[in-house]
C-alpha cells in the first residue's frame, strides 16, 4: 500500500492471511523521522493518516522498518496510535500558531509534545526529534521566511557578530558570557553567544576553545543522533582552531567518537541498537527480542 512519510513514494505491506503488517519506515521504534535537518521531503500529515489506516487493519504481528517486531493486536494498535497522535499534535499546534501569525521562533518554542509520549519505548527521540519536525512543517506550509524581517535580506552573519562583539568590548566578552551560561546549564543561550564570538573572531584560540566546550557539552546532552552529530562537528571545528589541527583529527579525539561507535563524514554518529523493555517490567532489558505477548 502506498503512503507518504519520509518520502512521497513509501510503501507498507499488509498480509491478511497472516495478520502481519510490514510498516517500512512508517514505524521505526523511534520518534518519526519527520524533521531531518538535512532533508526536504517529509509529510507528517499523511504519515499520521497512514498510521491510523494501519491501526484499523487488525494486525497481530508488526514488522517495523527498524527495530524488533511487536506481537499482539492491542500493543500494535497502541504503538501505531501513539505515533499518529504525536504527529497529529505537532501538525495541529504548528498550524494553529502559524495561522495566529506567530514567527517561527514562537512556533518552535510554543509547540509542546503531549505528556508521556516521548517516554514510550517506540517514540524515544534517539534519531530525529519533534522540534525538527516543527521546522519542516513551517517550511512545508510557510516557506523559508521565518517572519523576522532582519532575516529576509540579511547581512553576512559575521558582520552583525562583529558589531555585537565590538559593542560588548571584544569577542572575548560574549565568549566569556557563554562560558558562564554553560556553567549554569543554559546550553541553548550559551550556544548563541559562543557562535557570535566565533563569527566575530574566527581565529581567536581562546574563543574557539570556549565554543568547542559549549558545543561539546551540547552534544553530550542531546538524545537524537542528528543533534549530536551537528554539535559534535561544531565542537570539532573549534577544537581544531584552538589546537591548530584539523576537524578530522578532532573528531577522532572526541568522546562521542570513542563512545558512540564512530562519526560519519557528515558528522552524524552511527545509530545504536535500541534496547527494549517489556511493558511493566522495570528491570530486565529485552535486547533484540520481540515485544512479547
Amino acid at each position: 500500500m502506498h503512503a507518504r512519510d519520509e518520502t512521497d513514494d513509501h510503501t507498507y505491506v499488509w498480509i491478511p492471511g497472516l495478520r502481519t503488517l510490514c510498516t517500512g519506515d512508517l514505524f521505526i521504534w523511534n520518534s518519526p523521522n519527520a524533521g531531518n535537518p538535512q532533508k526536504v521531503e517529509r509529510y507528517p500529515v499523511e504519515w499520521a493518516r497512514a498510521l491510523r489506516d494501519m491501526q484499523e487493519l487488525g494486525a497481530e504481528v508488526l514488522l517495523p522498518g527498524h527495530g524488533v517486531p511487536i506481537l499482539g493486536g492491542d500493543r500494535i494498535r497502541q504503538a501505531l496510535g501513539d505515533t499518529a497522535e504525536l504527529l497529529e499534535s505537532l501538525c495541529g499546534q504548528t498550524r494553529d500558531l502559524m495561522n495566529a501569525g506567530a514567527r517561527l521562533d514562537e512556533v518552535l518554542h510554543g509547540v509542546k509534545v503531549p505528556p508521556g509520549l516521548l517516554e514510550k519505548p517506540y517514540l524515544h527521540p534517539a534519531y530525529d526529534e519533534p522540534e525538527f519536525a516543527v521546522r519542516n512543517l513551517w517550511r512545508l506550509w510557510g516557506g523559508w521566511y521565518d517572519q523576522n524581517p532582519a532575516h529576509l535580506k540579511p547581512a553576512p552573519e559575521a558582520a552583525p557578530a562583529a558589531e555585537l562583539a565590538e559593542a560588548a568590548g571584544g569577542a572575548r566578552a560574549p565568549a566569556d558570557r557563554a562560558q558562564k551560561l554553560l556553567g549554569r546549564g543554559e546550553l541553548r543561550l550559551a550556544s548563541h553567544l559562543a557562535e557570535t564570538a566565533a563569527l566575530a573572531a574566527p581565529t581567536d584560540r581562546d574563543v574557539a576553545r570556549i565554543r568547542a566546550e559549549v558545543f561539546g557539552r551540547r552534544a553530550g546532552s542531546e538524545t537524537s543522533t542528528m543533534a549530536r552529530g551537528v554539535f559534535h562537528w561544531a565542537a570539532a571545528e573549534s577544537a581544531a582552531v584552538a589546537a591548530g589541527t584539523d576537524v578530522a583529527t578532532e573528531l577522532t579525539r572526541s568522546e562521542g567518537a570513542a563512545a558512540g561507535g564512530g562519526i560519519h563524514r557528515r558528522g552524524c554518529r552511527r545509530r545504536r541498537q535500541l534496547r527494549v523493555r517489556r511493558p511493566g517490567d522495570e528491570g530486565a532489558e529485552q535486547g533484540a527480542r520481540p515485544w512479547e505477548r
